[in-house]
């Protein structure tokens, strides 16, 4: 029996999934994913996530942040309510948070904000933080550097950068998360190559759904929605990139994120 997978990244409160949310994931249960962590992008994603926690006990966690695409949304006052969300029990870990620049949908100065408001959370709660970042590394880093010592642990979700990038988030400690973007032949030429040097007990990975569809799927699926029992294709893209058997990056991957998230029980 192969080991099971967790998905560390499904944006399962997204809209997309209110017609089949409970088909989804007893699709991902079937094809061996036995465990999801639910996003939190804003703060009405995270309360809606700690209810899909609140009802598949064991099988889901969730994470309580804001998304830089959100963060001119983020204001001092709801801060008090961002710390309470941080602090549910069924919360894994503080995000997602961090900066992009390439969408630009909120201010740096206002990205900038949020993300160093959610780091001080996380380091005064002790969670572990879930990292976004796309074409804003330099910045990224420097803010993140200031908090690293304070967190127990963090993880560069959805990795899609180059060399330099991932050689700094090694150096500092950070776990690396994978998506479909590694079976992606037209923009992730360099991940295959890259997914090499990531050690074993800092590799993870996620579907990121419903967004980036592998795209080593056959057949092809009807739609582009992606969802957790894709992540297999995942797997199977890393693991071929880094020469080892699919079952040797699942008991890896899992054993990382079921101790970075804190599930309590294996419900394979």
């Amino acid at each position: 029996m192969n080991p099971p997978l967790v998905d560390i990244g499904i944006n399962l409160a997204h809209d997309s999934y209110d017609a089949d949310r409970e088909q989804v994931l007893a699709r991902a249960h079937a094809a061996g994913v036995a465990q999801m962590v639910v996003t939190g992008s804003s703060l009405e994603s995270t309360r809606r996530a700690i209810e899909l926690v609140r009802a598949h006990p064991g099988v889901l966690r969730a994470t309580a942040g804001v998304h830089p695409h959100h963060a001119s949304d983020l204001r001092a006052e709801h801060l008090p309510e961002l710390r309470a969300l941080m602090s549910a029990p069924e919360i894994g870990a503080a995000g997602e948070c961090g900066l992009d620049y390439f969408r630009n949908f909120s201010p740096h100065a206002d990205q900038q904000r949020a993300f160093r408001w959610q780091l001080e959370l996380a380091a005064e709660l002790r969670r572990p933080v879930f990292l976004h970042q796309r074409d804003a590394h330099d910045d990224f880093m420097a803010i993140l550097r200031e908090f690293l010592p304070l967190l127990p642990a963090a993880v560069a979700h959805c990795f899609t950068g180059d060399g330099r990038e991932m050689d700094r988030y090694l150096e500092a400690g950070l776990l690396i998360g994978i998506t479909g973007w590694i079976s992606d032949e037209r923009r992730g030429q360099q991940l295959p190559e890259l997914v090499r040097r990531i050690p074993a007990d800092r590799l993870m990975l996620e579907t990121d759904g419903p967004y980036l569809l592998p795209r080593n799927i056959q057949p092809r699926p009807a739609t582009r929605r992606n969802e957790p029992m894709y992540l297999v294709y995942v797997c199977n893209a890393v693991a071929a990139a880094r020469d080892e058997d699919p079952v040797t990056v699942a008991a890896a991957t899992t054993t990382n994120a079921r101790h970075f998230f804190g599930f309590e029980r294996d419900n394979s």
